[in-house]
């Protein structure tokens, strides 16, 4: 693809970057067969494709519209055009370039900002988030149906395991998880205990910058980012116990953190710091395989019954990361399967199901319908949002994987 940018991105790191990006996509198209929003809506302009063409007009200085806007809004970044992509378009990081040049160019009414402001900052900031949470659980029986699915049941996290071990891994706590979902890290700090490893919190570590990043935030999410990486880097260090990784139990904050290294690239005081903690960075399914042999032998005999596994767009897609999870399941017993399209994305993809509640819900009830058809008793998925997500639409038990091994060593 040829370009000719205009003058105000030509010279600056993300015209470089997208003018790269644009020249390596070769018009094929494959990329439309792959993307849940072409597939529900059959325009080009809400496919990869058309996308990719409307962010290269921006960028070479045509006229920047509301319609450009909402079929950037629309796309759910779940990254499956990637996987699809012969030629490696990074669409991923392109749609974030376009997004923001957009955003800068075209006002959005005054209700819609503040609704996104709200968004940002009660989901980025755990604690408000999770006064809030606690509100409505508490007034769940009086919500309307629709508010109901957004209020996830109170969730009791167990006990976390206090015995010191060699072995020493970070945990990033994140905004949202602790709250809708504090099980899920504390099920994981069982379960390496077990393994003679020890989860340590950094407690000045909070949101991974995602959710401002990809709403155009961008500069914000970078004090975010910078933030996280001051609050480990004490504990990377030799004498600070030398953690041998820093494990996400949530894939939409890994694919992040794995990003860290190229997002602060440009930063001199943090490019070496920022590429050394995305080094470090795995997600939970890249961790446990080293254990598989002896969770094998520690663990009783599960009673779960079949198990129908989504993995989430942020692993299978923006990770690059299949078959651990099945594969660590199956090995201590569980008839793990996965559904019909398991590439497509459930509908969640952070924001979006606020942002875009219509497309969400057909995508989620897509998703549901196609996970029920395996007949599995459970669902369990890789990040809290896709988990969220489906339970709010099916009286199936939705949870994380880590979840199972923790039950069925305990």
């Amino acid at each position: 693809m040829q370009t000719n940018f205009a003058d105000f991105i030509k010279h600056t790191r993300e015209g470089e970057e997208a003018d790269a990006i644009l020249r390596t996509c070769v018009h094929c198209g494959f990329c439309t067969a792959t993307c849940p929003t072409y597939q529900l809506l059959g325009d080009e302009l809400d496919g990869p494709r058309g996308r990719i063409y409307l962010i290269k007009q921006v960028l070479e200085g045509a006229e920047v519209t509301t319609s450009t806007q909402t079929h950037l809004d629309r796309c759910l970044t779940c990254r499956n055009c990637e996987t699809t992509c012969p030629s490696g378009v990074k669409y991923g990081r392109l749609v974030d370039i376009g997004r923001k040049v957009v955003e800068e160019r075209v006002p959005r009414p005054l209700g819609e900002r503040i609704k996104r402001k709200l968004l940002i900052e009660g989901l980025t900031r755990k604690t408000l988030f999770g006064a809030a949470l606690r509100a409505g659980q508490i007034f769940r029986p009086l919500l309307s149906p629709a508010l109901q699915d957004k209020v996830p049941k109170r969730q009791n996290a167990g006990v976390w395991p206090v015995r010191e071990h060699a072995r020493k891994m970070l945990v990033l706590e994140g905004c949202a998880q602790p709250a809708m979902a504090p099980n899920i890290n504390a099920a994981t700090a069982r379960v390496l205990d077990v393994l003679d490893v020890q989860l340590i919190v950094a407690p000045k570590a909070g949101c991974c910058g995602a959710l401002r990043h990809h709403m155009n935030e961008q500069d914000a999410a970078l004090e975010d980012m910078r933030r996280n990486i001051d609050a480990w880097w004490p504990y990377v260090q030799p004498d600070g116990g030398a953690v041998e990784a820093i494990v996400m139990t949530a894939s939409g904050c890994g694919v992040t953190v794995k990003e860290y290294g190229h997002l602060l690239a440009h930063d001199s005081a943090y490019a070496a710091k920022a590429a050394r903690i995305s080094a470090l960075t795995k997600d939970l399914s890249e961790i446990m395989p080293q254990f598989e042999t002896e969770l094998a032998q520690r663990v009783r005999a599960s009673s779960t019954g079949r198990v129908a596994y989504h993995p989430p767009c942020t692993l299978q897609h923006g990770q690059q990361i299949r078959g651990k999870v099945e594969g660590v399941l199956r090995a201590v017993g569980v008839d793990v399967v996965l559904c019909a399209d398991s590439h497509l994305c459930c509908g969640s993809a952070g924001s979006y199901s606020l942002l875009q509640p219509e497309l969400s819900l057909q995508l989620r009830d897509r998703k549901l319908a196609n996970l029920e058809d395996t007949g599995a008793q459970t669902i369990v998925s890789a990040n809290v949002g896709c988990t969220a997500h489906l339970q709010s639409g099916t009286e199936t038990p939705v949870l994380h994987w880590i979840e199972l091994i923790d039950r069925a060593l305990n």
